[in-house]
C-alpha cells in the first residue's frame, strides 16, 4: 500500500502538504457507517488493522472500524492526488510512555509533518488532519444524560455548574456532551489520551460560544489548545482541538463523505 518511488505523484503530494502547513489549516471529513463491512473498503487495510476487524465481535463494530480506516485513506488520496492504495498509516511514539503501540496516528507515505486525528461514535465517523504538531478530533453521539451528571467527577466546578442552571432535557445533553467532546479532542491532541489529565481539572469553559483556549498540564508541563465545536450532523457532537499560536491558524475546512 506504500508508494515504492518517489515518482511525480509523490512529489506533488509533498508539496501539496508543504502548502497546507504552511497555511496553518486543517480539513475534516465526516460520513456515517454502514451496518455491515464494505468489501470495498477492505483492500484499504493494512495487516494489522484488517486482523482488529477480525477480532471485533459486533458485525457493526467491524464495519466501522473498517469504515474508518478506509475513509481516512480515501480523504488523504484525494487532498493529496494519490491512489488510496498507496497511502501508509502508522503511529507515534506514546509522548507519556514511549510506546509506539499506541500513540497518535501518523501519515507515513507521504511522509508529511501533518497532525492527524479519527474519532467514531454510533454512526458515523470522523478524520481530522491539520498543520502542527498535533490535532485532535472527539465526535460523540447525542443521548440523554443521566441524572447525575451534573455530578460528575470528570468535570470542573464551572462546568457542573454550568449543567445545572439549564433544566433537563436537549439543552443540557448538548452541553453536557460539548464539554466532553472538548475534553477528548484536547487529551487526544496531546497524545496522551485519558490517562494523561485529571479530567475533572481540564476547563472546557461550555458557556463559551468557542473557539476557547484550553489548557493542559501534564508532569509540570503545560500546554496550550485552541478547540472549537464542528456541526457536522445534528445528533452528534463533534470538537476539534489544535495547538494554540500561529503554527495551526489556518481555516478548518469540512469535506462531506471521502
Amino acid at each position: 500500500m506504500a508508494l515504492r518511488e518517489e515518482g511525480p505523484a509523490h512529489g506533488a503530494a509533498m508539496a501539496a502538504a508543504d502548502a497546507l502547513g504552511a497555511r496553518g489549516e486543517a480539513h475534516v471529513w465526516s460520513w456515517r457507517t454502514p451496518e455491515r463491512t464494505d468489501p470495498d473498503d477492505l483492500p484499504l487495510l493494512d495487516t494489522e488493522e484488517f486482523r482488529r476487524a477480525l477480532s471485533l465481535p459486533a458485525e457493526r463494530d467491524a464495519a466501522a472500524f473498517v469504515r474508518s480506516r478506509a475513509a481516512a485513506r480515501r480523504a488523504l488520496a484525494g487532498l493529496f492526488g494519490l491512489d488510496p492504495r498507496e497511502i501508509a498509516l502508522g503511529r507515534r511514539d506514546c509522548p507519556g510512555c514511549g510506546d509506539g503501540s499506541h500513540g497518535p496516528p501518523k501519515l507515513v507515505v507521504p511522509p508529511a509533518r501533518l497532525a492527524l486525528s479519527l474519532s467514531r461514535t454510533a454512526g458515523c465517523g470522523v478524520f481530522a488532519i491539520g498543520a502542527g504538531a498535533s490535532i485532535g478530533v472527539d465526535a460523540e453521539a447525542l443521548r440523554p444524560v443521566r441524572t447525575g451528571a451534573t455530578s460528575d467527577p470528570d468535570l470542573t466546578p464551572a462546568e457542573r455548574d454550568h449543567l445545572r442552571e439549564l433544566a433537563p432535557g436537549p439543552e443540557r445533553d448538548a452541553a453536557f456532551h460539548r464539554i466532553w467532546t472538548r475534553k477528548e479532542a484536547v487529551v487526544k491532541a496531546t497524545g496522551l489520551g485519558l490517562s494523561g489529565v485529571e479530567l475533572g481539572l481540564l476547563e472546557t469553559h461550555p458557556a463559551r460560544g468557542g473557539p476557547v483556549r484550553i489548557t493542559h498540564t501534564h508532569r509540570g508541563r503545560t500546554t496550550a489548545w485552541t478547540v472549537e465545536d464542528l456541526r457536522l450532523f445534528e445528533d452528534v457532537a463533534v470538537a476539534l482541538a489544535r495547538p494554540a499560536g500561529p503554527a495551526a491558524h489556518g481555516p478548518v475546512h469540512h469535506h462531506a463523505h471521502p
